[in-house]
């Protein structure tokens, strides 16, 4: 098994800010996750799909997931997410 060899993965994400105000939150780690060049990201109405190469998908989402964690912490907050992983594509 080679570990080092480029896998291209999808993974599915939902956001759940727990705060009265969510909508901005949500729009914000979408458009942060989509400013990655090298990653395709859609959008529907429950979830965001990310595809790309495995490496960069879960560097993006361990920096975007740290953000907002941190963000809702500064606002006394806290946030869930829900994510499912498909690959190799």
């Amino acid at each position: 098994m080679h570990y080092n060899a480029p896998m291209e993965i999808g993974v599915e994400i939902s956001l759940y800010p727990l705060a009265e105000r969510f909508a901005p939150e949500i729009h914000e780690f979408i458009a942060r996750l989509a400013a990655a060049a090298d990653l395709k990201v859609v959008s529907t109405s429950l979830s965001t799909q990310v595809f790309g190469e495995y490496e960069r998908v879960f560097e993006t989402l361990r920096r975007e997931l740290r953000a907002t964690l941190e963000s809702r912490e500064g606002q006394g907050g806290k946030a869930a997410f829900v994510i499912k992983v498909l690959g190799p594509l």
